[in-house]
């Protein structure tokens, strides 16, 4: 009898096309409604419900009724990490959707990651993070890395406190290097819209950073091989 957890139950939630373009819309880290979620999916909304059944009830979502709008969202970072790390697989074995959209070069320069800075500013941020001496080998904050983050604006105490890991690497598809997830990735990225350097776009997965907001994360965070600008820079 085999014991331990079952990973054949999770593929199969995953391996539906319309499961798996509802939860890919669940990454950008917003709660959607069951409507919006069947338009991402290009299905029925009777069929939405369906499949967002099962992914609630195979614990990948997590669903609450607010007015007449049933609203669902990721169960957690895990969840994202386990897409975005499928994603990569998807992209090193050739496995491309037909007709890529528009979106593509912005999604691959930044984006979100359910709540943290994915794509190629992302990777850079993590490898310029390490390298410079602010994470350690195990992705822990220094002394400098703690003298660092303060200076950012990124207040270290509470995240430690919080249930979720401060600092985990998250494979990214696009650049197959890991970029910065757990509170304090997500606490970075926060800090990054309230500086003004970045912002979302509406609707999308793209973190859009304005030009000088781009040269200005480049330079705080001392990135050596900057990625050049986003299309979406202004």
């Amino acid at each position: 009898m085999k014991v331990g957890p079952d990973i054949a139950l999770v593929a199969a939630l995953l391996g539906d096309p319309a499961r798996a373009n509802m939860l890919t819309a669940l990454m950008a880290g917003q709660a959607l409604t069951a409507g919006e979620l069947a338009r991402e999916a290009g299905v029925t909304p009777q069929t939405a419900s369906s499949h967002l059944s099962r992914l609630e009830k195979g614990g990948l979502v997590t669903g609450r009724k607010q007015g007449r709008h049933s609203y669902f969202a990721l169960s957690g970072d895990d969840v994202a990490g386990v897409l975005e790390g499928l994603m990569g697989l998807a992209a090193r074995t050739g496995h491309a959707r037909t007709r890529p959209g528009p979106r593509e070069p912005a999604l691959r320069h930044a984006r979100v990651c359910y709540d943290h800075l994915a794509g190629d500013l992302g990777v850079a941020m993590l490898e310029s993070l390490t390298a410079n001496g602010q994470l350690d080998a195990d992705l822990q904050p220094t002394a400098y890395g703690e003298a660092f983050f303060a200076a950012l604006g990124v207040d270290l105490a509470p995240l430690r406190a919080a249930r979720r890991p401060l600092c985990k690497a998250c494979l990214d598809w696009s650049v197959r290097r890991s970029h910065l997830a757990g509170s304090l990735g997500a606490a970075v990225l926060d800090r990054l819209y309230a500086l003004g350097w970045a912002r979302r776009v509406e609707g999308q997965r793209v973190v859009a950073f304005t030009e000088a907001g781009e040269r200005k994360f480049v330079e705080v965070f001392g990135i050596a091989d900057a990625p050049p600008l986003g299309e979406l820079s202004a």
